[in-house]
């Protein structure tokens, strides 16, 4: 299951929640839930430091 790139949470089946790749490099897929992406919590790519809101 997918966890959230900012506080690590299990996304469970249904929930509402992003998936997508790094902007800048694409060779990560970056996971957010809903509340990260509500606050605006960052995230950063492992593979190349890239952060974003």
């Amino acid at each position: 299951m997918p966890k959230c790139s900012w506080c690590n949470k299990v996304i469970v089946p249904k929930e509402n929640f992003v998936r997508f790749p790094c902007p800048n490099c694409g060779g990560v897929i970056i996971v957010r839930c809903k509340k990260c992406r509500e606050f605006g919590r960052p995230y950063k790519c492992p593979k190349c430091g890239f952060t974003g809101p």
